[in-house]
C-alpha cells in the first residue's frame, strides 16, 4: 500500500495521511481528489502539472518530476505547500 499525506495547512482541503493502491503518485492523488475535488486546484494546475509552489517527495525524496514515474509498492508520498510573504 502507498501512503499519502498533505502538509497541516492543506489538510482542511485534504484527507488525514490515507493508505491506497497506486502505481504513480498522480493516480493516487486522483484517488483522493475524487473524494476532496476542492484540494486538485491547491497541488495542480490547469494542465495537471505540480503548482510551482508544491513539493512532492516520495520515499523521503524531493521529486517533483515524478508525478507519473512509477511507485514502489510501499511508497510514502508527502505534498509540501510552500508559503510567502511578508
Amino acid at each position: 500500500m502507498v501512503t499519502i499525506a498533505f502538509t497541516a495547512h492543506l489538510r482542511p482541503h485534504a484527507p488525514a495521511p490515507k493508505q491506497l493502491q497506486a502505481g504513480t503518485a498522480r493516480e493516487a492523488l486522483e484517488q483522493v481528489f475524487t473524494d476532496h475535488p476542492a484540494l486538485r486546484g491547491y497541488v495542480l494546475d490547469e494542465h495537471g502539472a505540480l503548482r510551482k509552489h508544491v513539493a512532492l517527495f516520495i520515499d523521503g525524496a524531493l521529486r517533483r518530476d515524478a508525478l507519473d514515474a512509477p511507485l514502489p509498492a510501499t511508497a510514502s508520498i508527502y505534498l509540501m505547500q510552500a508559503l510567502s510573504g511578508g
